[in-house]
C-alpha cells in the first residue's frame, strides 16, 4: 500500500519511521503547509505542498493525517475523506461522536473508508476497556495516563496567543492508583486520579496571568484536572523536557461466583520511549486495515472497535492461526 504523510511534526516523522520499517506499506511522500524545499525528511521522501494532493489520487492508497485535534483534524479528516482512504489520531475523547459523523456522512458518500481515533488513547487502551469489561461484566474501568508528554494537551497550549512554546505532563496520582489495584473499586473523580503540569515558553510581552488562566480554564485539556503552570526559558524546556515519553494503565477490577466472592484485576500498561513514535505504529497498523477494508467494498468511518485483529496484521490468516494463537 502506498501510504502519504499529511503533516510533517513529531506525529509525520514517526509515521515516515513506521512506513519505513513496514513490510507491506511504502512512502509515496509528505504533504505540509509549509514550502515543501524547507523541509528535509528523515529518509528523503518526496515533499508536497498540501493544496497539491488532488494531483496525486490516484497514486495513494491510504493518508495518514498527522495534525492536531484542537483544530486540525475536526477539519482535515472530513474533507480528506471526499477523496481518500484516511486515518486520523483524533484524541479529544468528548468530541469522538461528532467527528465520526462528520467524517462518516462524507466517507460514506463518496466510496471512502476512514479511521478516526486511532493511536494508544483512544486507540489501543479503548480496545482492553471494550475486552476488559465484556470479560468481566461485574465491575469498574479505570484508566490511568502517564507520567509522560501528551502531544494534544502541548499542542493546545502552544496554540494560545503569546505562548512560543511548551510541553504538558499527565501525572497519574500515585494513592488513586495504588487504591484501584487493590480491587476496593473507589468511586475517583478526574481530578483525583491525575494532576497536570505545564512547562511554558512566552513570546516577549506576553501576559503570562491571561496564558495561566486560559490554560487552566481551557475545557476539554484543563478545566477538570489540578493544573500546575511553570513559565521557564526557550533553553530550560530544549535541556530538560526534549525528550516525548509517555504511557499509562488501563485497569478493570470484577467479581465473579455465584456470590461474587472471587475478585479479579485485569490491568494493561504500556511505557514509551517516544509517544509519537508508538501512535505512528499503531496509526501504519490501522492504515493497513483501512486498506483491506477498502478494497472489499467496506466505506464509511469507523473505529478501533470496528476492526477485526487480523485486519492489523500482515500475516496471513493462517500464520496468525500457527505462530500467535
Amino acid at each position: 500500500m502506498n501510504i502519504a504523510i499529511y503533516g510533517y511534526g513529531n506525529l509525520g516523522r514517526g509515521v515516515e519511521c513506521a512506513v519505513i520499517n513496514s513490510s507491506d506499506a511504502e512512502l509515496f511522500g509528505v504533504f505540509t503547509r509549509r514550502a515543501p524545499e524547507a523541509v528535509k525528511t528523515i529518509s528523503g521522501a518526496n515533499v508536497y505542498h498540501v493544496d497539491d494532493i488532488m494531483e496525486y489520487k490516484d497514486d495513494i492508497d491510504v493518508v495518514i493525517i498527522c495534525g492536531g485535534s484542537a483544530t486540525d483534524l475536526p477539519q482535515m479528516t472530513p474533507e480528506l475523506a471526499k477523496n481518500f482512504n484516511v486515518v486520523d489520531s483524533f484524541d479529544t475523547h468528548a468530541k469522538i461522536p461528532e467527528h465520526f459523523e462528520n467524517v462518516n456522512t462524507l466517507a460514506k458518500a463518496t466510496n471512502h473508508t476512514a479511521l478516526i481515533s486511532g493511536g494508544w488513547d483512544p486507540g489501543m487502551f479503548s480496545i482492553n476497556r471494550l475486552y476488559a469489561s465484556a470479560v468481566l461484566p461485574d465491575g469498574k474501568d479505570y484508566t490511568f495516563w502517564g507520567k509522560g508528554v501528551s502531544q494534544g494537551h502541548s499542542d493546545a497550549i502552544r496554540r494560545i496567543d503569546g505562548v512560543k512554546n511548551a510541553k504538558q505532563y499527565t501525572v497519574p496520582i500515585d494513592e488513586a492508583l495504588t487504591a484501584v489495584r487493590s480491587g476496593s473499586e473507589p468511586e475517583l473523580t478526574t481530578r483525583q486520579k491525575h494532576l497536570r503540569e505545564c512547562f511554558v515558553v512566552l513570546e516577549d510581552g506576553a501576559d503570562k496571568d491571561r496564558i495561566e488562566n486560559e490554560i487552566k480554564t481551557m475545557p476539554n485539556y484543563f478545566a477538570d484536572y489540578d493544573t500546575i503552570v511553570h513559565f521557564i526559558s526557550e533553553e530550560e524546556l530544549m535541556r530538560d523536557h526534549a525528550g516525548i515519553p509517555h504511557g499509562g494503565f488501563v485497569i478493570r477490577t470484577g467479581k465473579t461466583g455465584i456470590n461474587h466472592e472471587n475478585s479479579h484485576v485485569i490491568e494493561y500498561s504500556l511505557k514509551l520511549d517516544s509517544n509519537p513514535e508508538f501512535t505512528a505504529n499503531v496509526l501504519v497498523a490501522y492504515a493497513r486495515a483501512v486498506n483491506k477494508l477498502y478494497n472489499r467494498g467496506d466505506y464509511g468511518c469507523k473505529t478501533v472497535f470496528d476492526i477485526a485483529p487480523c485486519d492489523l496484521s500482515p500475516l496471513t490468516n493462517e500464520e496468525l492461526r500457527k505462530n500467535l494463537l
